[in-house]
């Protein structure tokens, strides 16, 4: 019989956290390298354990709790969705008001996409997790360039960028340069050429007749939370127009307000052909992605039968995305990351200058990375969760700093405080 922690925090079970260890390591896929923290209990930028530790969250689950863990106007509307008989999933042969309404928010959330085909609104196409959405985003492009540009299936080319990172699914690890994200699970999926992030030389050059799209992330996470040269997502889209090429953006770790903005391509003012957006568009509490493009494009490209999904826009998850942008827009999350996280900012940068471990602090509103000397940023989040706070590496040298968008000033003093302590010698 497993023990039972004395000193317990409410949460789904009294099994001990040697127990819950042992259990995934027994009877689970080790597919992810964790830390030895079993959490109990979330609530905003908090995490507990069953000693009643807290942890400050700067993951926030890579963004899908910018808008805090268990944020209450989410949690009410998914409990009375459950509570009132309207969360179950239904076949998509039949409408539902709370997917109507999502799907409505949604496309009037973003600014007019593809605008260069006309103000014809946007449509958005719901899944579950992000991958699918970046995946509906590939398919879009391709048959974009088939039906439009009049490329010969099968020979279209969609430009990526080194470092990418887009999900785990066979298509989007084809194109992944990093090596243990393929290795092993050949074939590959052709049709990619990829580039260096941020030369807009290298894009010149990498496009042919086949070429429909460019995929890209406005800033990356996964590959070292980097910023793209200025004017580098300025001359993607000046390519495109005049290639006529879809400019795909991947807006799943960095919109819906983390880097200060609604939208990451905001800091540009560039406008994407087609948006692919996940995560925090559900608050952290629900399964749901969207990719999103100008109503006249999504309707040469998709017609009943070519696309589908059992889960993807049902109701539970339209629930919890209604009530998700509502928070975003409502609280003012965008203009808060923007503010909180300059200040932040500064303060990290400041403690650089003092550092003999720290390599470059980069970043925008609450998407911040610190890169460290020696190229072990793990060895620092191990260090760090000692004190309180859980991080994680991005592409192993860089310390990844995204907090739920809802934090304190004080809580960021929390913050500051404890990288003082194990950056400052």
């Amino acid at each position: 019989m497993s023990e039972v922690t004395k000193k317990q925090t409410v949460g789904f079970s009294e099994v001990s956290d040697k127990d819950v260890i042992a259990m995934e390591s027994t009877s689970g896929a080790h597919h992810y390298g964790r830390v030895e923290l079993v959490v109990r209990k979330t609530e905003g930028a908090w995490l507990y354990d069953s000693d009643g530790n807290k942890y400050l969250d700067c993951l926030a689950a890579y963004s899908a709790a910018n808008q805090g863990h268990h944020n209450p106007t989410i949690v009410k509307a998914v409990t009375d969705a459950l509570n009132n008989n309207y969360g179950s999933v239904i076949s998509n042969v039949v409408y539902t008001d709370s997917l109507a309404l999502f799907l409505d928010k949604a496309a009037k959330l973003a600014p007019q996409l593809a605008p260069k085909h006309g103000n014809n609104g946007n449509k958005v196409l719901p899944k579950n997790g992000g991958v699918e959405s970046v995946e509906t985003a590939i398919k879009f492009a391709r048959y974009y360039g088939w039906k439009e540009k009049g490329i010969e299936d099968g020979n279209q080319e969609i430009i990526v960028f080194e470092n990418n990172f887009h999900g785990r699914m066979v298509t989007t690890v084809s194109f992944s340069s990093t090596e243990k994200y393929y290795r092993g699970y050949g074939p590959r999926t052709q049709g990619f050429n990829c580039v260096e992030y941020g030369n807009i030389d290298a894009v010149k050059k990498a496009i042919t007749k086949n070429t429909c799209g460019i995929l890209v992330e406005p800033m990356q996470g996964e590959g070292g939370m980097y910023q793209p040269p200025a004017g580098f997502l300025q001359g993607l889209r000046e390519i495109c127009d005049n290639e006529n090429i879809i400019l795909l953006f991947d807006e799943i770790q960095v919109g819906l307000g983390r880097t200060g903005k609604m939208f990451c391509f905001e800091h540009e003012n560039v406008i994407p052909d087609g948006l692919i957006l996940g995560k925090a568009i559900s608050g952290g509490l629900v399964p749901l992605s969207i990719f999103m493009t100008n109503s006249k494009l999504m309707d040469i490209c998709f017609q009943p039968g070519q696309e589908g999904s059992t889960y993807g826009g049902y109701p539970l998850a339209c629930v919890a995305g209604n009530a998700a942008i509502d928070v975003i827009v409502n609280e003012k999350l965008a203009e808060r990351s923007a503010k909180v996280g300059d200040a932040l900012k500064k303060r990290i940068e400041d403690i650089a200058s003092r550092s003999s471990h720290v390599k470059e602090v980069r970043g925008r509103g609450l998407f911040i990375g610190i890169e460290v000397n020696n190229g072990d940023a793990m060895g620092y989040c191990e260090r760090l969760l000692e004190l309180g706070m859980l991080c994680n590496d991005s592409h192993g040298h860089t310390i990844r700093i995204s907090p739920p968008l809802v934090i304190t000033e004080a809580e960021a003093d929390y913050i500051v405080e404890r990288l003082e302590k194990v950056l400052v010698d």
